[in-house]
């Protein structure tokens, strides 16, 4: 009897057949290769747009130009500045019964190239940037950086840069002190040891021949520039240019387990949520996932979660139903449930003192169930209902989706957030909900392909069956 009451969360690897497990095998080869050809919010929108189309979704403004009403199963998709998506499959219910929500977000911690980036010091040309995010500064040192971005010239021409990825092109990289020579760098804190200041990515060391007597290597590296892709130094100045990682995404383990990968906070649950709404044909509830931008920058500006970008689809989705009244929009928010599909952090051996094993997720062992983040006192949280939380359960128990409850860390060590608490203060039901990981917010991150596939699960029987 004893046993029967205990709450066992055994590890996925012992309870899923063979057959399962060869699923999720499959399913985190397709993964790797979406997660290595999205390494920005950009070119992540544009993997999902171009999957979306082959899955039958129809942009919003060609449904416009039919002027015809939305029928169940109809697929639809909004797009916003090219860094947000949304996607819906209209359901039998009216929408303004509200809908079945997954929310995630597509951009990762990075570093940004400085308006004015360029300079040359001691015979070496270097960039300035700015990162983006929650990083440790003194992890971004010395590992091969990837430029990606886009940058429009003068005369209007939009150039997309992508260097870094194949193995013939450069890499670039920024410095750090020899061990020999840093007693002072040493007795820092870890949070001083690498300034933001500091992280100046190295460009180049060829100079020019002949011409200008100062700044030789600035001047052939600007010279390549414009020789390989028509750019002067000005057009810098207008462009979205970041640095990431390099490189692909990897097996862990001699049993290729798990995936260590760039960005997959949060691209991981995004593409669980791309797979689950796909899998979705004519549900009751109209089912909607939503990818946005800047979450990790606190969710503001015109294509964060923050923005009118949400609303703005709702209503139009409304209005083709027929459904339009000075009251639609927020009935169609109150009656919403929603999952925010964000990561969590796994329980790590190697750093206990930090973590309640009690009340951690653990890799391997499903999709984690969070059910308030914020900061030690629940500060900024979204905390969501109790009958909210049993109709997930039910749900959850009653397709076999493995599941575990897990907090970020013990109370007093720090905290974080994530959109749950946007989506909650328009009235919605919401709960995080999302895969295990190792090392968030590092250059290449940790997760096991059994939680993957789980937590997409997860979200195709949501979407499929909340009341």
């Amino acid at each position: 009897m004893k046993e029967s009451l205990l709450m066992k969360k055994d590890s996925l690897w012992k309870t899923l057949d063979e057959n399962e497990i060869n699923e999720a095998l499959e399913f985190a080869e397709e993964y790797k290769m979406f997660i290595d050809h999205g390494k920005t919010e950009r070119t992540c929108f544009k993997e999902m747009v171009n999957a979306s189309k082959a899955q039958g979704f129809r942009l919003m403004d060609e449904v416009l130009s039919d002027s015809q009403p939305l029928k169940t199963g109809d697929k639809v998709y909004f797009t916003n500045k090219e860094k947000a998506l949304i996607l819906a499959v209209i359901g039998s219910e009216p929408l303004e019964k509200g809908m079945n929500l997954l929310g995630t977000h597509v951009d990762s911690p990075r570093l940004d190239l400085k308006p004015v980036p360029f300079y040359e010091e001691k015979d070496l040309a270097l960039a300035k940037t700015h990162y983006y995010g929650g990083v440790k500064k003194y992890q971004w040192v010395t590992i091969p950086l990837a430029m990606h971005g886009v940058i429009t010239k003068e005369n209007g021409e939009e150039i997309h840069l992508t260097i870094g990825e194949n193995p013939e092109d450069p890499v670039f990289m920024i410095t750090d002190l020899l061990p020999h020579l840093s007693k002072d760098q040493m007795e820092k804190k870890m949070s001083e040891g690498i300034t933001g200041e500091g992280l100046n990515v190295l460009l180049g060391n060829r100079t020019l021949k002949e011409g200008q007597e100062k700044d030789k290597v600035k001047g052939y590296l600007l010279q390549t520039l414009y020789q390989e892709y028509g750019l002067k130094e000005e057009d810098f100045s207008f462009a979205e240019i970041q640095f990431v990682p390099a490189g692909k995404a990897r097996d862990i383990g001699f049993d290729r387990s798990m995936i260590a990968a760039y960005g997959q906070d949060d691209r991981v649950c995004a593409y669980a949520a791309l797979r689950g709404i796909f899998s979705v044909e004519k549900p009751k509830k109209t089912a909607v996932a939503v990818f946005v931008d800047k979450e990790e920058v606190g969710s503001q500006s015109n294509s964060g979660m923050e923005s009118r970008f949400f609303q703005n689809a709702v209503e139009e989705l409304l209005t083709l139903q027929k459904e339009e009244s000075f009251t639609a929009y927020g009935r169609a928010l109150s009656g919403t449930k929603a999952l925010s599909g964000d990561v969590m952090s796994a329980f790590d051996p190697n750093y206990p003192d930090v973590l309640d094993p009690r009340n951690s997720c653990y890799l391997g062992k499903g999709v984690n169930i969070s059910r308030y983040t914020g900061s030690r006192g629940k500060s900024g949280c979204n905390d969501a209902n109790h009958e909210f939380l049993r109709e997930i359960r039910s749900i959850f128990n009653g397709k076999n989706i493995s599941w575990q409850m897990g907090e970020l860390g013990k109370v007093d060590q720090g905290g974080g957030g994530t959109i749950a608490y946007i989506i909650g203060n328009q009235n919605g039901e919401v709960v995080d909900c999302g895969v295990p990981m190792l090392s968030m917010h590092a250059p290449y991150e940790v997760i096991s392909k059994v939680d993957l596939y789980m937590t997409y699960r997860a979200y195709f029987e949501f979407l499929e069956n909340a009341e």
